[in-house]
């Protein structure tokens, strides 16, 4: 890297600024074509995604996954993620609006889950089998009707706490359920390694570049408006990414 070079990153503290410093061995040069919001907005969600369907169950043709908040940020990045492999992919979102935009993305079918039982819909769509994983990002209150959607030896994938975290849980449950898989990941151990940093960010970073992966920006906020970001985020007013300018 030399002064002047586009760069981007993720993982250390304090990005809330107009000014970072960060060491040098997670600075990432961004592709001339890429935009430099567009390489923000990338980055961490689309990170989490290529690890989630990439390496914590990775995903291949034939299998069939359940991704919840499937028109938000992390969620339309998931989902064409797995489409990229050839799975087929279930989503939920709350509204018709939200589900055009999981479609759009490359949803193969759409549970609204205000207006249907997520479970229910899972197992009829996959003739009572169940999904191969749920990828689930809502937290508390999905948690047991996530596991309901599993087939037997499916694997559970919680990542995060958009409704609260999921309390405790005796382990029995995962045998009763069909002897299930649980993993609880972070990025961080995803990217652990130069080598695993330069995989996920070079994939994402290309595929952006490429048109293959599309990004959608939801909004832009100055960085003083920070806290209606996060309330916006809380209230499930956005779809897609959110951005804080400098």
């Amino acid at each position: 890297m030399k002064p002047g070079d586009r760069v981007t990153y993720v993982g250390p503290p304090s990005s809330y600024a107009e000014y970072a410093v960060v060491p040098a061995n997670v600075v990432l040069p961004v592709p001339a074509s890429v935009d430099l919001k567009l390489a923000a907005a990338a980055m961490l969600q689309g990170m989490t995604a290529h690890y989630l369907t990439h390496s914590t169950f990775p995903l291949k043709s034939g299998d069939t996954c359940l991704i919840h908040a499937a028109a938000g940020g992390t969620g339309r990045l998931l989902v064409q993620m797995a489409k990229m492999v050839g799975a087929r992919v279930i989503g939920t979102t709350s509204t018709r609006e939200k589900a055009e935009e999981a479609r759009r993305a490359g949803a193969d079918e759409i549970i609204l889950y205000t207006e249907q039982e997520f479970d229910t819909e899972a197992k009829r769509l996959t003739d009572g089998r169940g999904v191969d994983v749920v990828y689930d990002s809502v937290g508390k209150t999905t948690w047991e009707k996530s596991l309901n959607s599993l087939r037997p030896r499916g694997m559970m994938v919680t990542f995060g706490n958009a409704s609260g975290a999921v309390e405790p849980i005796a382990p029995l449950i995962l045998n009763q359920k069909g002897s299930l898989f649980l993993t609880r990941p972070k990025l961080g151990d995803y990217i652990s390694t130069t080598d695993e940093l330069n995989w996920r960010a070079g994939d994402v970073l290309t595929w952006v570049a490429s048109g293959k992966l599309k990004l959608k920006v939801d909004r832009e906020y100055p960085l003083e408006q920070a806290g209606q970001a996060h309330e916006d985020l809380a209230n499930r007013k956005t779809s897609g990414k959110l951005l804080l300018i400098p």
